[in-house]
């Protein structure tokens, strides 16, 4: 199982997905792929860009897989990330620079907020160890997942 955080376009100044209008339509280009791959390169070097629509990022304790569809105007991304909390300041990395913003079912309030992603991912650990527990199986573990 993997922690999901889906970027797209969301309202400016919301604080929650509850805050999100009605009537609220998302751009239809979020951001461009070169810009991506660019910030790719000064954060995450060693990102394997060997699939130009699947970029897997590993580190010390963790793994993350970066959905990109393989066009230059792009309307949402996808991570999938496993492994410890040391990932959350990756994506947040990537996110930062590019202004983008971005949906945590696992926070409070919906959102991908770095200042609360270890409580955000401690929560996803939870869920995630009471699945595999409810299945007879046991959940994957990093060295990392013990922290």
């Amino acid at each position: 199982m993997s922690w999901d955080i889906f970027v797209q376009d969301l309202p400016e100044g919301i604080r929650s997905v509850a805050e999100i209008p009605d009537d609220f339509v998302p751009r239809d280009v979020i951001v461009k792929r070169s810009d991506v791959l660019r910030v790719l390169a000064e954060v995450t070097p060693q990102a394997d860009l060997t699939d130009p629509e699947w970029i897997r990022i590993d580190g010390p304790g963790y793994s993350i897989e970066l959905s990109l569809a393989n066009r230059e105007d792009l309307d949402v991304i996808a991570f999938f990330v496993r492994g410890g909390g040391e990932a959350a300041a990756v994506v947040a990395g990537i996110l930062q620079p590019l202004g983008l913003r971005a949906l945590d079912s696992s926070s409070e309030t919906g959102l991908f907020d770095f200042a609360y992603t270890t409580d955000s991912l401690a929560r996803w650990r939870r869920y995630r160890d009471q699945v595999a527990d409810n299945h007879g199986g046991q959940p994957p573990t990093t060295e990392s997942d013990s922290e």
